[in-house]
């Protein structure tokens, strides 16, 4: 399951204000995207997330293996709250901005390259092994805060090494909703300030199902033949 939020303009007692529209897309056990619900979220903060989840769950959603999402504040902890089982995915890409903010814009392509030598290890292990090297360089270069925050947060980054290699592409960063948001964020670009935030969520779902209606939605979009086998060599080794 993908998540994400947008934020929108909304006009509120004569006063332009913001209001958050919390998108959810989630890949069936066939590898079919879906679009899994649209709900106006106030901010995107740990209540509004939690609202969202339960939102979810409540229409039946079950059986969520992997949340792949940006370190939204709140949402990891209404995640583990929500869906107890599902392990956490924090976005690659996101985390690599956030880390960026920390470094001078010379050093940034540098950066970049140290940053995605640590995903591009063949194991978990030999991940956290670059990483850890990377932190010194990063100190070395007296980056401290970049360092910091690798050291602290890049094991949020490395869920994915636990599902089959073929899947790491498409579930190490919430790309296949960023695309989504970025389309959405066009389209009501043109509106200005919504009226409320139901109007807000309207368009925004009318686009969303306008999207779910094309081959976006009828294409396979990852083979989980890869992911039960996985499985079932598990259960056959415990």
């Amino acid at each position: 399951m993908y998540l994400d939020g947008i934020v929108l303009k909304r006009s509120w007692a004569g006063e332009v204000r913001n209001v958050s529209v919390l998108v959810g897309v989630g890949v069936d056990q066939d590898g079919y995207r879906h679009i899994l619900g649209v709900q106006e979220g106030h901010k995107e903060d740990k209540s509004g997330w939690s609202s969202f989840l339960e939102h979810l769950k409540s229409r039946g959603l079950e059986g969520v293996r992997m949340i792949i999402s940006d370190a939204c504040m709140g949402l990891s902890e209404s995640a583990a709250e929500y869906f107890p089982e599902a392990d956490w995915q924090r976005c690659t890409v996101h985390f690599y901005r956030n880390v960026f903010s920390h470094v001078p814009r010379a050093k940034m392509q540098q950066v970049s390259a140290m940053l995605k030598a640590i995903h591009a290890q063949e194991s978990r292990e030999a991940a956290q092994e670059k990483a850890a090297k990377v932190v010194e360089d990063l100190r070395a270069m007296r980056l401290r805060k970049a360092a910091d925050l690798v050291e602290r947060c890049i094991d949020e980054t490395l869920g994915f090494y636990s599902y089959p290699q073929t899947h790491w592409l498409r579930i190490r960063t919430n790309n296949p909703l960023e695309r989504i948001m970025r389309e959405i964020r066009r389209r009501t670009r043109v509106v200005g300030a919504f009226p409320d935030g139901e109007s807000a969520v309207m368009l925004v779902g009318a686009r969303l199902r306008h999207i779910a209606s094309t081959n976006w939605g009828t294409r396979k979009y990852m083979s989980m033949d890869w992911l039960r086998q996985q499985d079932m060599e598990t259960q056959q080794s415990a």
